[in-house]
């Protein structure tokens, strides 16, 4: 199984930065079987650049739950599942610090798309999330939102796994 993963923050992964919105498709290596996204309370300011990119405003996530409240689901979906995200040091480590706070252990294998996006279709100027999905023509609704991001980064998952003829991506 796969999990591929997006969230959005207050900022940058050390420190007191927080999770805004989280979504997680659980995938079989041929399907989604499984889904989950929820904004959530940081509990603190979003900066205003971080409410310019996202378009995550404090109003918005004021009576959405805490981390705490979908730390049960967030560990079932990503039971016995790879981790995958696009940049997914950012988003695992994310993940980890928050279930940590929460005095969780969270080991999960990773897969970076942005690596394995170069190794199995290279020659490309970028990899960034917005402009591989351009070249490859994914679709992609709502750029710097976890919904919106993860459903891409589904689309290039399965492409990746296409085009993985030498095994370079785990099996489930």
């Amino acid at each position: 199984m796969y999990c591929i993963v997006d969230v959005e923050t207050t900022g940058g992964v050390k420190g007191p930065a927080r999770l805004t919105e989280i979504a997680m498709y659980r995938h079989d290596g041929r399907q989604v079987v499984d889904e989950f996204h929820s904004l959530l309370n940081p509990q603190c300011e979003i900066p205003p650049f971080i409410q310019g990119l996202t378009g995550i405003s404090p109003a918005m996530v004021a009576h959405a739950p805490l981390f705490a409240d979908v730390a049960d689901d967030i560990l079932r979906i990503t039971q016995d599942a790879v981790f995958v995200a696009h940049n997914v040091s950012f988003d695992f480590n994310f993940v980890r610090k928050e279930l940590n706070w929460l005095g969780h252990d969270f080991l999960r294998r990773t897969l970076c798309t942005v690596r394995t996006s170069r190794k199995l279709i290279p020659g490309y100027p970028s990899y960034s999330l917005g402009r591989l999905c351009q070249s490859l023509n994914i679709p992609l609704n709502g750029r710097h939102r976890a919904q919106g991001d993860a459903a891409a980064t589904v689309l290039l998952f399965e492409m990746l796994l296409q085009r993985d003829h030498n095994g370079l991506i785990p099996k489930p």
